[in-house]
């Protein structure tokens, strides 16, 4: 019996851990869609060829919340506030060299 609810609640505990990771993938998604309109639309030195490897960089330094912020823009829009949201990742040095390295590897391909 004790087997049977041990397996019981590790069942419960990989479906949860399953459906926050697959929360976090659409979150994630969205937020990148937020931040590619930005970079695109309020960015424009952004070279083309740079706006997913820096998308990448800014919602890999991004707090959870950040991108929970991130995502919502992408339903209602982006907007001053979502472009001082990026502003404000990029200048955090994690996603600076990120975004140097991003940059470095377009440069050499």
């Amino acid at each position: 019996m004790i087997r049977v609810l041990a397996l019981s609640g590790l069942l419960a505990v990989t479906a949860c851990a399953e459906a926050t990771e697959a929360v976090d993938n659409v979150a994630r998604r969205s937020a990148k869609a937020a931040v590619n309109e930005t970079l695109v639309t309020r960015f424009p030195a952004v070279p083309k060829a740079a706006v997913t490897p820096f998308t990448d960089c800014i919602i890999d330094n991004s707090t959870a919340r950040e991108i929970g912020e991130f995502a919502k823009d992408a339903v209602i829009g982006v907007s001053e506030t979502t472009a001082a949201l990026v502003t404000s990742v990029l200048q955090r040095p994690e996603t600076q060299q990120c975004v140097a390295k991003a940059g470095l590897a377009l440069l050499t391909a």
